[in-house]
């Protein structure tokens, strides 16, 4: 078959107004002569030209492909509460409305309605920061891994920082405290043993390294159990300052509220930090604290001054909708409201019972599986081991990945687990809103009864 009977790049593009008007003219003329590309390429090949409405759903496929979104929503019925993976915490219905406030127009981000001139993007969330911990100063970067970067950069650069070995460590994405520590030029020390610190090691440090600053880093993803000691805060505090010296929390979850009533573990909360004296606290947004990804650090005002006027400070700042979502986060907590209206809080304090009831309308609805005792998790760094007892749907299944993939090719995709050859299916993490939604993907896999 001769290529010229090919039809031509404007012979398309005149039957393609439609494809034009969504995609724009530019992106169609490029996926058009890509897919007559592969068609010249089939037919000498020994194929046929295919007609030009086949030809064109080709071209649609493609500039659907490229244009597809893949930063998209999905239900996590996994269970896993703050699942890094899928973002961590959900935001409140406050936090998403402020950042729409402030993203659809112009704000106050640097400007003073008072004075008319320039003013500070770090007041925002700072000043609320300060009226519900009570700490000195407040400011917000764009994570917790650039909070610890810019303090060490700020307030160590070529000293000596004394950290337990047991706290040297690596979380997700590969983030490892040394190596921060080396690119913001503070000089570790190591003391203590891998399970093991004891007081008189901090005491020896301070006074074998005199001006050096103490710091003690959140273990983020595990534990040390069995035979281990280490000493509290508030002593290790007082030692450091004993020796005119500075101590560095790296809080890590970043917890303002008492989790052991949930049945959890304790978590060192930041209002803990400061009451142990702490000098510089560093903590995520979108952890425990249930708000966007932010480093928020705060502690001395002395100190804060120092640490807002590194250089690095511009580098790592945070954006108009990271501070809008963020101050809406902590006006929850300073109204005492955070249990009812900050996603994360609420699925931690969801009553078994409303767990289950819920997973039995997805059986009722689908008519598949079984209602089942589980584990929910509360993931993210936080609290590691740490689970919450729920009641899951729990459907038996031939090939669970298939169906997995299956649940992910849905719209919205649905992220799942599987145990045991079983899908299961976690209320705890799925709004309300999204179950019917949920029942229809589930239906969806034709899964035999």
């Amino acid at each position: 078959m001769p290529l010229r009977d090919i039809p031509s790049v404007e012979q398309l593009l005149q039957q393609a107004g439609p494809l034009a008007a969504e995609y724009g003219r530019p992106l169609l003329t490029r996926a058009i002569r890509e897919t007559l590309q592969d068609v010249r390429q089939d037919v000498q090949a020994g194929g046929s030209i295919p007609p030009q409405q086949e030809t064109l759903q080709q071209v649609r496929s493609r500039l659907a492909g490229w244009t597809q979104a893949t930063l998209e929503p999905v239900i996590n019925a996994t269970g896993v509460i703050l699942h890094t993976n899928l973002g961590r915490a959900p935001l409140s219905r406050a936090a998403t409305r402020a950042m729409q406030a402030v993203s659809a127009d112009y704000s106050t981000l640097e400007f003073d309605l008072q004075t008319g001139k320039r003013g500070s993007r770090l007041v925002h969330a700072g000043q609320v920061l300060k009226e519900l911990t009570g700490a000195g100063d407040a400011m917000v970067v764009n994570n917790c891994a650039s909070a610890v970067l810019l303090v060490l950069a700020a307030l160590a650069k070529n000293k000596k920082v004394i950290i337990p070995r047991s706290q040297l460590v690596e979380i997700g994405g590969g983030f490892r405290v040394p190596d921060v520590m080396k690119q913001s030029g503070a000089k570790l020390v190591e003391i203590g043993t891998t399970n093991k610190l004891h007081l008189h090691d901090v005491n020896e440090a301070l006074e074998e390294n005199p001006g050096a600053l103490v710091m003690r880093a959140h273990r983020s993803n595990f534990r040390l159990v069995g035979f281990t000691e280490e000493p509290g805060l508030a002593e290790t505090v007082a030692a450091a300052h004993r020796h005119e010296s500075i101590l560095l929390d790296d809080l890590g979850s970043g917890a303002l509220m008492d989790v052991e009533k949930y049945g959890l573990s304790h978590e060192p909360t930041v209002q803990e930090s400061l009451a142990a004296g702490a000098d510089v606290i560093m903590f995520s947004g979108d952890k425990l604290l249930g708000g966007p990804q932010a480093g928020i650090i705060l502690g001395r005002a002395d100190l804060l001054v120092k640490i807002r006027k590194h250089p690095l400070a511009r580098a790592v700042r945070a954006d108009k909708a990271c501070l809008a979502a963020l101050t809406a986060t902590l006006l929850h907590y300073l109204k005492d409201e955070a249990e009812r209206e900050i996603p994360i809080w609420r699925m931690i304090s969801t009553p078994l019972e409303q767990l289950k009831a819920r997973a039995e309308a997805w059986q009722r609805e689908t008519s598949l599986g079984e209602v089942a005792r589980s584990e929910s998790t509360i993931g993210g760094g936080s609290l590691p081991g740490e689970t919450l007892p729920t009641f899951v749907l729990s459907i038996p299944v031939s090939s669970p990945d298939k169906m997995l993939a299956k649940l992910r090719s849905h719209s919205p995709p649905v992220i799942a687990r599987t145990e045991n050859d079983r899908l299961l299916f976690d209320p705890r993490t799925v709004t309300e809103e999204q179950d019917q939604i949920l029942s229809r993907a589930i239906l969806a896999l034709q899964i035999q009864r």
